[in-house]
C-alpha cells in the first residue's frame, strides 16, 4: 500500500519544499497541497468551481518519511505556509503518509 501511495504522490503530487524551523534544512518532496473547503457563510473565502475555499488554511498530504513539526514551513511555488498541526496516518501499524494543516506564513516587517 505504501509503494502504491508513493507512486500516486510522484505522479500527481506537486513539488514542494519542506523547511525545518530549527535547522533551516530544506528537503524537496512531492505532495498534495490544497486550500481547505469551508462553508460559504464564513469569511474570508473565494468562490471556485469546487465550492468556497479559504485563503487561510491549507491541507498537506505528503510522504511519511519526511516528518513535519509545528512551526516548520512548506514552500509551494510563491506560497509560504507554516505547519500548525501534524499527524502521521498509519496503515497496518506502519506509517503511510503525513497529513498537516497549514496556514499562510506571517510576513515579518523589515
Amino acid at each position: 500500500m505504501k509503494a502504491r501511495f508513493e507512486g500516486i504522490l510522484s505522479r500527481y503530487g506537486r513539488s514542494v519544499l519542506l523547511i525545518n524551523r530549527k535547522t533551516n534544512l530544506e528537503k524537496a518532496v512531492q505532495a498534495f497541497v490544497q486550500p481547505v473547503l469551508k462553508r460559504r457563510e464564513e469569511l474570508p473565502f473565494t468562490a471556485t468551481p469546487l465550492g468556497a475555499v479559504s485563503g487561510q488554511r491549507w491541507l498537506y498530504i505528503g510522504p511519511s518519511g519526511c516528518p513535519l513539526q509545528p512551526g516548520d514551513e512548506v514552500s509551494c511555488g510563491q506560497l509560504r505556509l507554516a505547519v500548525q498541526e501534524v499527524q502521521t496516518v498509519l496503515w497496518r501499524n506502519e506509517p503511510l503518509y503525513c497529513r498537516a494543516m497549514l496556514r499562510r506564513r506571517r510576513e515579518v516587517a523589515e
